[in-house]
């Protein structure tokens, strides 16, 4: 039995540590891809979860395996194609540690995940089914991933969504929008930030989390507010928990996708439905998630930053 099972991209995420005498920056390869950081926050807190995707046949796409292994997430659903290269996304950082990407990716590894190839046997036994909107940017992984979420509300699982906004790999933002649009109607529990709210509908992430509970049928919405912590809601509790102070931001990558998997995990342990939890219980949930999402931000990459549970305890206690 796995408690998350998520499909989605597998990359390199190239950030820049310095700059050479000729001005170009002096990259570092860092493991990410939002569904694999999002699995390795939920394996960091205590939970049993299953990647399913699709890698080259190269150094990196071997890398990415051998790290989501060490990070205790199943691989038997991650394929390895020799005839398409790992996806590759190069981050640019501000002062504040705050990201831009640009993605090698045409077609990159991720995007060619074919329906037929999910392994069906991984969604069998799992409580929650996870995706994001990137594998749906390509066929065939969009109509793999639409094939996932089929299988997985068939079989009474909760769908979970992030949706990940990367403008550069739509061909129209209007596509970026039917698809997160299509993708809420999907979900039981959306994780969404500020930024995508207003992209979306030009409101309030308040206002936000109530449309998307209304009109697409979602039962818990998390709407990050980046450093200012989170604003969740269910259709009958409301809480706005504030992020933590004391943070020294190096890198923001993976931090949402952290937030989710340090959330998850947090639900997760108190065996109920969304609609169920107590006040105190979804503030909890969030207040462990924004700690363990800004702990993240002061070390490079997604996978490898998750915090130790030990270190987020410690930072809820100050």
């Amino acid at each position: 039995m796995y408690d998350v099972v998520a499909l989605g991209e597998l990359l390199i995420d190239f950030a820049p540590k310095s700059v050479n005498e000729s001005g170009y920056p002096v990259l570092s390869a860092n493991p990410g891809g939002a569904p694999g950081n999002f699995l390795a926050a939920l394996n960091k807190y205590g939970c049993k979860t299953a990647m399913i995707g699709k890698v080259g046949d190269d150094m990196f796409g071997r890398l990415l395996i051998n790290t989501l292994r060490d990070a205790g997430i199943e691989t038997r659903g991650v394929l390895v194609d020799d005839q398409v290269f790992t996806t590759l996304a190069f981050v640019s950082l501000d002062a504040s540690g705050n990201r831009d990407f640009s993605f090698a990716r045409k077609p990159g590894a991720d995007t060619c995940l074919k329906p037929e190839e999910i392994d069906a046997a991984l969604l069998t036994d799992a409580k929650v089914f996870h995706f994001g909107t990137l594998s749906l940017t390509n066929e065939p992984a969009a109509s793999a991933t639409r094939k996932a979420i089929e299988t997985a509300k068939a079989r009474g699982m909760l769908v979970s969504l992030d949706p990940n906004l990367r403008k550069p790999l739509w061909k129209r933002e209007e596509d970026a929008k039917a698809a997160i649009e299509w993708s809420l109607r999907q979900a039981d529990i959306v994780k969404i930030s500020d930024e995508e709210i207003e992209w979306l509908w030009g409101i309030s992430p308040e206002e936000g989390a109530q449309k998307i509970l209304k009109e697409y049928g979602v039962s818990l919405v998390y709407a990050t507010l980046g450093p200012k912590g989170c604003h969740a809601a269910t259709r009958t509790l409301n809480v706005t928990v504030p992020g933590p102070t004391g943070i020294h931001v190096v890198d923001t990558t993976g931090a949402g996708d952290i937030f989710g998997g340090s959330a998850m995990s947090q639900f997760l342990k108190y065996q109920k439905a969304p609609s169920e939890l107590t006040e105190e219980e979804l503030r909890q949930i969030v207040r462990f998630a924004c700690t363990a999402a800004s702990l993240s931000t002061q070390k490079h990459g997604g996978i490898t930053s998750v915090p130790e549970p030990d270190d987020v305890e410690k930072k809820l206690a100050e």
